[in-house]
């Protein structure tokens, strides 16, 4: 049987192991720190996403991700998210170079975000987010 796995994965159902792509950013679970960043954080708003940011007193950035049922069906959702998330793992070591502060991020997906790729919203980061952190 052969295996198309790297030796370090371990295969399916493998416990013991871990990505070597380590999240350096906590999640944002909570309704209410959701609508906290709604009320009070700063918005720039771009053709593929709305995003909510406001600085943070903790050691670690925060991110949540949004798509209303306005995107399209759950796989549209899922994407958007999926793109997103790796967008902004791409775009974080950037934010982390240029300001000392943390941040918590709110990212609303809009109608274009599916058809879009993580390139895409890389680029819309880096321009028009990073500047203004």
């Amino acid at each position: 049987m052969s295996d198309n796995f790297p030796p370090e994965s371990g295969g399916i159902g493998s416990r013991g192991s871990r990505s070597p792509f380590r999240k350096n950013f906590a999640s944002v679970r909570k309704n209410r720190e959701f609508n906290y960043l709604f009320k009070k954080g700063q918005n720039l708003v771009t053709y593929a996403f709305v995003c909510y940011y406001k600085p943070n007193k903790r050691r670690t950035g925060r991110l949540g991700v949004m798509a209303s049922k306005k995107i399209g069906n759950a796989v549209k959702r899922n994407r958007a998210r999926r793109i997103i998330k790796e967008a902004f793992r791409l775009a974080n070591p950037l934010f982390l170079e240029k300001t000392d502060k943390r941040y918590d991020f709110i990212f609303v997906a809009r109608g274009k975000t599916p058809e879009l790729d993580s390139k895409q919203i890389y680029g819309l980061l880096i321009k028009q987010l990073l500047p203004k952190l």
